[in-house]
């Protein structure tokens, strides 16, 4: 074997040797963190920091500009016997308890537990740790009194655990449990209260013993008389309960009695609202026709006298015109002065007619239109009269009969006004009775023959106010207008 080949050889096992080394090395510095742990890589890590914790995970150590150390987290109980404590009532106070802490993973906490306790041993950590609770114990008891500390033990662990945990995460530590023991003080004042707590309970009971006796006492005697008032209060409902029934079948009766009643009235109520509707639409009814016979009569005007003036002056002016033509065929080679005085006098005819027509016109259209205006007025009276009347139907029919009366007494008087008398004979016996003579008795007999008018209403099935006069008796004497008109009413004797 040649030296060639020797040293081929020696330099492929250096290369081997060198990669296998670097392999090795590269692995012994990848490192993996237990979760009980925390990896805390110091050195160059960068960005200002002193040290990088991993909690869980891995990381590459680099060589030679890093290296690495493990926190532990298993946690650590730690005894404090505090006494001689001052509470708030300046009472110093004994309270032996048990606090747990242990390495926090929290991020931020876990920085500063690698910059202040990375290479402590446990005994240093819990050393400092006990020194914390020991201050923070001291302030929390200043601020709470002694019922305070013995009765709420709640508050007290909340207040201590709240105190301690903000001065623990300064030096990268947490706290995992607190455990209060028995609090004592010095001067037996908590030992006062139990014993006030235990008489006050004692107490309590007697008491309550005592009461539960009385009441039993009580309730056999409360018994007794419920029972008394029971049974004369049984007695007294069942009577009662029979006047009940009694009055209910009473008002029963009447509110049957009073619903017929109002059945009644509202069935009556019901046909006297119809009748005043079918009124009230005949009325409306004939309003309407009164307008339609107003809107007829006033186009009948203007057909029977506008339209005959219109085709009268369509008439006079094509008269006019044809005039005017033949005084202009006719009056050629005459002077303009004799055709201008014939112009004038044909438009002044024509002027005339036009006047006359549009006259006659208007006269026409304001009398259609005074009639429009009555015959309206007179519909809204209708309206407005059936409307106030709608809860009295009969008021306004008796009000449209009352209005026709002055008609009816001057068909009335027409009834003799027209009787030719050529010849009365009369045979004159003398005073009768009553005064009066033959003649006279002729003259109020033929007067009297004429029904009044307090009769001419009651036919019409209305009564007059009292304002219209009174009727007198063959007696003379005044009396009421009544439905039996008189057999012989004797003329000259009514108001």
């Amino acid at each position: 074997m040649g030296s060639s080949e020797l040293f081929t050889l020696f330099l492929v096992g250096g290369v081997a040797v060198l990669a296998f080394s670097t392999i090795v090395l590269f692995a012994s510095r990848y490192k993996r963190c237990p979760s009980d742990k925390i990896l805390v890589v110091y050195g160059k890590v960068g960005k200002g920091q002193s040290a990088r914790c991993i909690h869980g995970g891995a990381t590459f150590i680099l060589p030679i500009v890093q290296d690495y150390r493990f926190l532990d987290l298993t946690p650590m109980p730690i005894d404090i016997k505090l006494t001689g404590a001052l509470s708030k009532q300046n009472i110093r106070v004994n309270t032996p308890s048990t606090f747990t802490v242990g390495i926090s993973t929290k991020t931020g906490v876990m920085e500063n537990a690698a910059e202040r306790l990375l290479g402590l041993p446990p005994e240093s950590v819990r050393e400092l740790a006990k020194d914390i609770i020991f201050g923070q114990m001291r302030v929390v008891l200043a601020t709470m009194s002694i019922e305070e500390i013995n009765a709420d033990r709640d508050k007290l662990i909340e207040n201590i655990s709240r105190g301690v945990e903000v001065e623990l995460e300064k030096v990268g530590l947490r706290l995992i449990n607190v455990n209060i023991q028995d609090i004592t003080d010095e001067s037996g004042y908590i030992a006062a209260l139990g014993q006030e707590a235990a008489a006050r309970a004692i107490n309590d009971a007697k008491i309550k013993v005592a009461q539960a006796e009385r009441d039993g006492e009580i309730g056999s005697s409360q018994a007794q008389k419920e029972q008394k008032i029971m049974v004369s209060q049984a007695h007294a409902q069942a009577t009662q309960g029979e006047n009940l029934a009694a009055v209910d079948i009473a008002n029963s009766n009447a509110d049957r009695l009073v619903k017929e009643a109002e059945a009644d009235r509202l069935a009556e109520a019901a046909q006297r609202v119809a009748a005043a509707r079918v009124e009230q639409e005949a009325l409306l009814a004939q309003r309407e026709a009164e307008l339609a016979r107003a809107e007829r009569d006033k186009a009948a005007q203007y057909a029977g006298v506008v339209v005959p003036a219109e085709i009268e002056k369509q008439r006079i002016e094509t008269i006019a015109a044809a005039e005017a033509a033949k005084q202009q065929i006719e009056a050629k080679g005459k002077g303009d002065a004799i055709r201008l005085v014939q112009q004038a006098q044909a438009d002044g005819q024509k002027a005339q007619f036009l006047a006359e027509a549009e006259g006659q016109r208007a006269k026409l259209l304001a009398e259609a239109e005074g009639t429009e205006k009555v015959l309206k007025s007179k519909a809204a009276g209708f309206r407005a009269l059936v409307e106030v009347t709608s809860s009295n139907p009969d008021l306004a029919i008796n009000l449209l009969i009352t209005e026709q009366l002055p008609r009816i007494v001057e068909e009335q008087v027409k009834a003799i006004s027209n009787i030719k008398v050529d010849k009365v004979t009369v045979w004159d016996s003398g005073a009768g009775a009553d005064g009066k003579n033959s003649t006279a008795a002729f003259l109020s007999g033929l007067a009297g023959s004429l029904p009044p008018i307090h009769e001419l209403a009651r036919n019409a099935g209305i009564e007059l106010p009292q304002v219209l006069g009174r009727t007198r008796g063959s007696d003379g004497s005044s009396r009421e207008p009544s439905g039996e008109a008189p057999s012989t009413p004797p003329a000259g004797k009514t108001k």
